[in-house]
């Protein structure tokens, strides 16, 4: 069935339009609803938009739900519904406005007070009407409208931008933010959630168009557009009024239980009288609360004037006409696929049509396969919309239900992208250069970057980048060669030794290190080469109970997710023996991926051991791997330094005689005791934790059997690749879809924050964390909790208490037995709490970027909002550098979005973990980019060499190249003048773009990115392009330097040992050309090289006719 068919079962059903018809009447005021379950209410709520038309308003309880509900509309429409927030988390707390909310507030009144609401819908919640908004003659006299054609004056505008409260930057990335380059004006208004780029054409505006703040390139065009301050801060002595003003007449307000909305509100509004009241004198500047919110006799005198239909379950009014649905809640069937078939051919027998609601294709074809194989004879129809509920109604005789509920898993809803200021740029600050940090140059080693600086080349000017070495050298870079630079990487807080100029050091050491890296590229091919001629189990395919266990996991496969486990098993149906490493950021499913490897071993009569490194790690995985197989046939153990002699005693009896499937433990499982009958898969979880002995141990048992290893720390893309050759590798980078952001905040250490981010969490029934890094304080942070929140069961935990206690406690708090549990960093490997939803971290500065972000992944698994406080000292007693990491991590706060950032830390740790400590120690030598191109380096030469049987096929595919790196020198005047880009960070961060641009396309696209940000391109610009294209060229050709001066061009040929380039065609070719042109060529020979000179070249232009007549010699 297809959505507009199941919408007009709806808008066509005679009730409805009978309830449409009473509302359109107007002779009621109040009517109540009842008998809507699931997404029934919005469905109603939307025929009736549909039959009569007019705005319809929908209060949910709070604004979680009213996001539900907005989700909801979105699917039924397919725009988004108005979703009004609020703007503040406690009234009067300035410094705690959301600011995504404020703009999203602005932006729906900037269209209500234009006349877009026909069959519009605003979905809120009683906090966020609570709140006045700004009255309706400042908006009118605030705003500023332009459109297309419209003649305007650049002055005029600046100045009234600057009335507004906007502030001029050099780039425009949040709200309130506006730039002037040229004929080009960025304006980012607080009602619209893309900035706007007004392109001036004398003073006429040419064209206006949104762009996305992250990449600052064009999205869309738009005809005309309103300006608008920050309503929240710059009207703040305005009268205020309630949004209801701004509703037009006739609106239906339909309120999901109205007696909990006005006590809400009520609770809301006695709130703002206490902080009013507490604020006292120093409040004079402050509005009451009663200009600023409603409480409830205004809200309902507000109200009299809509038409208001009660619906949910609980009814307040008596005496108003009723509409009586026959909706009934989806049944639940506890993942017994069975009961579900039974019900639905119950309902097929009463005329019932079955509808399954899914969006995703995996997941109806997976319930469909599922539904065959336990009665063929069903039929059941799909539906290709996500629903937030479903339901059976019983007058349209129709039972809805969703996928997401028949596999109890979280759903979460759609929310629209808000972009925050600094992520953007964060990510770019990180990458971009600033001077005084250091760089690597590939050939002179370890400097100080100092800046752009002009330099006169022959009477001309360009711009070269200015860095200092030892000793005060300085080398002076041409921009055309910016990509042997990179900025030095390694781990946090170590210095480099700088390089000296003139000197074998640096050449050295290159040396060094790659012999050394052979060596170990050497062995992990070897034992590759191994691997892949051993003989192990082959595992036939998937069967009927493994499709079960994998459609029952609650959450949505990630693409990377889905493909880690193809190849795992596509690696576990291969005659030889598997070795692959999954890595995976927390919380992004690698536990998964081992269940199902798992599960398709045990199918197979074979036995399974997992090995993990600590004790609670065993424990978690234990509890998660019975829960995920509680309903197959599988036998489960664990084996940790908490079992007794005699327990471990069966437990290897067991072992041994097959009775148990899957033995998890620490590193016991290795030893020589335990004989496993029939071992086919051995699962290593946070490899780079164990010892080598553990390895070696390990290397023993795995000759022929299965090996998954699984790894948090993120191993960078690139070597990823280069490791390609010595081990299988899957990288699970997207972050699972139904996960919230964890709300992160930073706070300085008040008595009064703990205590409200506790009882918040313990009132929604959740545990909290508390880390604490000292161990001797652990127990009087206890008692202060305890003193603060008296009604909490706190307990403490560290490291060094006995084994037994620790794990009680950890048991225990898992099983809820207490609310708070106060711990050292032991928590940060693994722990797995799904209702343990907030986290605070004391002395949150004393960490590291990557142990916060490992930290704060132990909160937000499950489907509730969960919190981080970060609690530091006053933030004017930290370093820089110290609240920029803090800061990050606020704005980081999406799964997979701090994964960017801890990344730069990782990624260095992740190649050392990877590749043996030794490794580390070369890294913070070289630089970690330099490392990685060593490493490349070094692993395709082996492939060449040694290795070239094992790898003929991927030799095939590559040809190498002529010369790695074409230079090129020029007097002419090359650069992006001042006048067109005045940022030089920006103008250092486009040469180095446009310098590591590799094709056609891709440099047509960053011309069109140029115009589009900059305006038209100056001529010296476009020479800037082609001397790239030229540079390609060049390299084609061979030419391993060109200098473009005094009117001629010098082409430098590669080195004269290089025999196979002087008796390839290429090099025919060009001869052959010159002997056709010789008035103008001449060849001469210098230094064991040759060099081709061409006069009469006095443009970028010329040049390249040239090299394209040698290419394409006729």
């Amino acid at each position: 069935m297809d959505k507009q068919s199941f919408l007009s079962l709806y808008t066509d059903d005679p009730f409805v339009r009978n309830l449409g018809l009473s509302i359109g009447s107007g002779e009621h005021s109040r009517m109540n609803v009842k008998g809507l379950s699931g997404s029934m209410d919005m469905l109603i709520v939307h025929a009736i938009s549909k039959v009569r038309g007019g705005f319809h308003v929908v209060l949910g309880n709070d604004s979680e739900e009213a996001a539900y509900l907005a989700s909801d509309w979105q699917t039924f429409t397919g725009e988004a519904a108005y979703l009004f927030p609020a703007s503040y988390k406690r009234p009067y707390h300035y410094d705690e406005v959301e600011n995504a909310n404020v703009l999203m507030r602005a932006e729906i009144l900037n269209k209500l007070s234009g006349s877009m609401s026909e069959g519009k819908v605003l979905i809120t919640s009683p906090e966020a009407i609570y709140e006045k908004v700004i009255n309706k003659k400042s908006l009118k006299e605030n705003t500023f409208a332009v459109k297309v054609g419209e003649k305007v004056d650049l002055s005029f505008i600046e100045e009234l931008l600057s009335t507004y409260g906007f502030e001029k930057s050099d780039f425009v990335y949040e709200a309130g933010q506006f730039a002037v380059r040229g004929g080009i004006i960025d304006i980012y208004s607080y009602a619209n959630d893309m900035p706007f780029r007004l392109e001036l054409f004398g003073k006429e505006i040419d064209s206006i168009r949104t762009f996305d703040p992250e990449t600052q390139l064009s999205t869309g065009s738009v005809e005309e557009i309103s300006i608008l301050p920050n309503i929240q801060t710059k009207m703040e002595q305005e009268s205020r009024q309630p949004i209801m003003d701004f509703f037009p007449e006739g609106t239906c307000f339909w309120i999901k239980n109205y007696k909990n909305s006005t006590n809400v509100i009520q609770g809301l509004f006695e709130k703002a009288c206490q902080y009013y009241d507490k604020i006292g004198e120093s409040g004079a500047l402050l509005m009451p609360p009663e200009k600023l919110f409603l409480d409830t006799s205004a809200f309902e005198a507000q109200l009299s004037s809509f038409t208001l239909l009660a619906f949910g379950h609980v009814f307040e009014w008596k005496d108003v006409p009723e509409f009586q649905f026959q909706g009934h809640p989806q049944p639940s069937f506890n993942k017994q696929f069975d009961l579900l078939v039974q019900n639905l051919n119950e309902n097929r027998a009463k005329g019932i049509t079955n509808i399954i609601c899914s969006e995703s294709e995996k997941q109806i074809g997976r319930l469909v396969n599922i539904f065959h194989e336990l009665d063929p004879t069903l039929k059941v129809q799909t539906l290709p919309i996500n629903l937030k509920e479903g339901f059976v109604d019983d007058s349209l005789k129709l039972a809805c239900y969703t996928d997401h509920q028949i596999f109890e898993r979280f759903y979460r809803y759609k929310s629209t992208k808000t972009t925050s200021k600094s992520k953007a740029l964060t990510l770019k600050e990180i990458k971009n250069l600033h001077p005084g940090d250091y760089i690597v140059h590939v050939d002179y080693g370890i400097g100080r970057f100092a800046g752009l600086e002009k330099v006169e080349v022959t009477g001309k000017m360009q711009e070269a980048i200015r860095l200092v070495f030892r000793d005060d050298d300085l080398l002076y870079v041409n921009i055309h060669s910016l990509h042997k630079i990179s900025k030095y990487s390694s781990q946090e807080g170590t210095m480099p030794i700088m390089s000296k100029l003139g000197t074998q050091e640096w050449e050295n050491k290159k040396k060094r290190v790659k012999n050394k890296v052979k060596d170990i590229a050497k062995d992990l091919i070897k034992l590759y080469s191994q691997r892949k001629t051993a003989s192990g189990h082959q595992f036939s395919t998937d069967s009927v109970l493994q499709v079960e266990l994998e459609s029952s996991f609650i959450y949505e496969d990630t693409p990377d997710q889905a493909s880690a486990t193809s190849d795992v098993k596509d690696d576990m149906e291969k005659p030889y023996p598997m070795d692959r490493l999954v890595c995976g950021d927390v919380g992004f499913g690698k536990t998964e991926v081992a269940v199902r490897a798992v599960f398709k071993a045990v199918n197979d009569r074979k036995q399974v051991a997992v090995l993990v490194p600590t004790t609670i790690l065993a424990m978690q995985h234990y509890q998660t791997f019975k829960e995920r197989l509680e309903n197959f046939p599988v036998s489960i153990d664990f084996i940790n330094r908490f079992r007794t002699a005699k327990e471990v005693k069966e437990i290897i009896e067991k072992v041994g005689n097959g009775e148990i499937d899957i033995l998890i433990g620490t590193h016991k499982i290795v030893n020589k005791a335990m004989k496993f009958k029939d071992l086919g898969l051995l699962v290593i979880d946070e490899e780079q934790k164990f010892g080598v002995k553990v390895k070696d141990q390990l290397k023993q048992l795995r000759v022929n059997v299965d090996v998954l290893t699984l790894t948090a720390t993120p191993i960078p893309r690139t070597l990823h690749f280069s490791l390609m050759g010595a081990r299988d590798l899957s990288v699970i980078a997207t972050p699972p879809p139904n996960r919230q952001p964890v709300t992160t905040e930073i706070y300085t250490f008040r008595e009064e924050i703990i205590r409200d981010a506790i009882s918040n969490e313990l009132r929604r029934g959740g545990q909290v964390f508390f880390v604490h890094n000292r161990v001797m304080e652990i127990d009087s942070i206890a008692n202060l909790i305890l003193k603060l929140v008296p009604d909490a069961k706190v307990v403490g935990a560290h490291g060094q208490m006995d084994g037994k206690k620790l794990e009680k406690i950890m048991v225990d708090f898992i099983d809820g037995a207490y609310d708070v549990l106060v711990s050292t960093n032991i928590i940060e490997s693994g722990l797995d709490i799904p209702n343990a939803n907030t986290i605070i971290i004391n002395r949150a500065h004393m960490f590291g970027m990557s142990d916060l972000h490992q930290m704060r992944g132990r909160v937000g698994r499950s489907n509730k909002k969960a919190f981080c406080y970060l609690l530091t000292p006053p933030t004017s007693t930290l370093t820089v550098e110290t609240r920029k990491r803090l800061q990050a991590m606020e704005e980081f706060s999406d799964l997979g979005d701090g994964f960017k950032v801890a990344m730069r830390d990782l990624d260095i740790r992740g190649a050392g973990n990877l590749l043996g400590a030794e490794q580390s120690g070369f890294i913070s030598d070289l630089g970690f980019e330099m490392y990685h191109k060593i490493l490349d380096d070094a692993v395709q030469e082996l492939k060449k060499t040694e290795f070239a049987a094992l790898f003929e096929n991927d030799l095939k595919q590559t040809v190498a190249p002529l010369v790695q790196d074409c230079v090129i020198e020029t007097d002419m005047e090359l650069l992006i003048p001042e006048s067109y880009v005045s940022n030089i960070s920006e103008r250092l961060s486009l040469y180095s773009k446009l310098d590591d641009i590799k094709e056609e396309k891709a440099l047509n696209e960053f011309r069109e990115e140029i115009k589009d940000r900059f305006g038209t391109i100056p001529e010296r610009v476009q020479a800037l392009f082609e001397t790239v294209e030229l540079r390609w060229m060049a390299e084609k050709l061979g030419f391993e330097k060109l200098a473009l001066k005094n009117e001629q061009m010098k082409c430098y040929f590669v080195s004269s040992d290089k025999d196979a380039y002087f008796s390839s065609p290429i090099f025919m070719n060009i001869i052959k050309f010159i002997q056709s042109k010789n008035r103008n060529c001449k060849i001469k020979e210098t230094k064991d090289r040759l060099i081709l000179i061409i006069k009469g070249v006095d443009n970028i232009q010329k040049a390249k006719n040239w090299l394209s007549d040698m290419l394409f010699v006729k």
